[in-house]
């Protein structure tokens, strides 16, 4: 049985940089996109979700502004108003999931 042969180090592992495999990109896009950019974007694609969460935020605050001020009904209401603009908010985000996944299959 025939030794191996010396091994020749190839480019030292650099642990803060993903691997190299040929073929395979971990990203569709080619260029970084800052946090603004990818946010614009992700807006564009399922504006539903940041209107729900701007709702669930007013509720929450204008609930919260009215059980300070001693208004316990309206203070209520608004509780159970920010639980359907959270309801909201899932159901847009998992019917944009489903529309994304359908889209990359054709």
């Amino acid at each position: 049985m025939a030794a191996p042969g010396p091994v020749t180090p190839g480019a030292p592992f650099e642990p803060s940089q993903p691997p190299v495999i040929e073929g395979f990109s971990p990203s569709i896009y080619n260029t970084q996109e800052s946090f603004k950019e990818k946010f614009l974007r992700k807006t564009r694609e399922n504006p539903m979700v940041p209107i729900g969460c701007l709702g669930t935020a007013a509720a929450l605050t204008y609930g919260l502004y009215c059980f300070h001020r001693g208004q316990s009904h309206r203070s209520q209401l608004m509780m159970r108003t920010r639980i359907a603009a959270q309801g909201f908010t899932v159901a847009a985000i998992l019917l944009g999931l489903a529309a994304s996944a359908m889209k990359s299959r054709s």
